[in-house]
């Protein structure tokens, strides 16, 4: 079952480099995606609040990528 795990880890590897970066972001857009469109905020907002999360995350990871 060993070789069942590699072609896993193998598989997963080609569309995600950093999973403490894109498991985030996944988490981010599917809380945006619920939550957002209940909020009721006008215009352009949602995108904005969208936009700001995924650049704290961004700002997060960069920080903790140069303390190591």
């Amino acid at each position: 079952m060993g070789w069942l795990r590699t072609i896993w880890d193998e598989l997963l590897g080609m569309f995600v480099d950093d999973v403490d970066f894109a498991l985030p972001i996944l988490i981010w857009v599917v809380l945006a995606a619920v939550a957002l469109p209940r909020l009721g905020l006008p215009g352009a907002w949602p995108a904005i609040v969208l936009a700001a999360g995924l650049l704290a995350i961004l700002v997060v990871g960069a920080v903790r990528k140069a303390r190591r």
